[in-house]
């Protein structure tokens, strides 16, 4: 790991990805400041704290769900976290990202980052809302910062649909809890929380087995 990156501190051990890994994850960042005063990537705010703020905390989806799986990234932004998870991947030469994002400005960065670091994904121009033939056969949703998690699971709904064992991964901040609980109110689910290193409080939200209130079925 290039000693350059603040990386201690945050992830108890930041073996589980290789080197080159971390040297792509670098020129991601790299090219995130670059654009950012063009196209405005990220908060202004954020970008001294670019690493912790948005690259490891994306990174821990990866460290909790590190096996080579087809992803959707819905409202991808800068990258994060599908872009991160990309990266990732590479050193597998296996799994995949279809990152989703509206902005063109914004998707062609994306395809930037791809082409500088090898990453295993693609950009989807189109809304999260869409449905494309192409994000058929997916195994994983990921989002973070996009919307609330009764709209997140609205939008994840078609793909799920689909995809009866799709997982759903889902940043979320200190309001999870009531989040979790506007979500019961019109979607069944069953839900995983995993701490957050990012933030005490904040949390990894792992979701699966998601339907209709009105279509759950009574286990007795």
């Amino acid at each position: 790991m290039p000693k350059s990156l603040p990386v201690e501190g945050f992830f108890p051990n930041s073996e589980f990805v290789s080197r080159e890994t971390w040297d792509r994850l670098q020129d991601y960042a790299d090219l995130v400041r670059k654009w950012q005063g063009s196209f405005n990537l990220i908060s202004p705010h954020t970008l001294p704290v670019l690493w912790q703020r948005h690259v490891l905390d994306s990174l821990q989806l990866y460290r909790l769900q590190p096996k080579p799986l087809t992803w959707v990234d819905m409202g991808s932004g800068a990258g994060f976290p599908g872009l991160v998870t990309a990266i990732c991947l590479a050193e597998q030469n296996a799994g995949w990202v279809h990152l989703v994002e509206s902005n063109n400005k914004k998707a062609a960065f994306l395809r930037q980052v791809i082409l500088k670091t090898g990453a295993r994904a693609s950009v989807h121009p189109m809304r999260v809302e869409a449905k494309a033939p192409e994000l058929d056969n997916v195994d994983a949703i990921s989002a973070r910062a996009l919307a609330s998690l009764p709209d997140l699971l609205t939008y994840a709904w078609p793909i799920a649909l689909d995809n009866p064992n799709v997982e759903m991964w889902f940043h979320k901040g200190l309001d999870y809890p009531e989040e979790v609980r506007s979500a019961r109110d019109l979607w069944a689910f069953d839900l995983i929380e995993h701490h957050s290193l990012a933030q005490d409080g904040s949390a990894i939200l792992q979701i699966s087995n998601l339907s209709k209130q009105n279509q759950a079925v009574d286990p007795s």
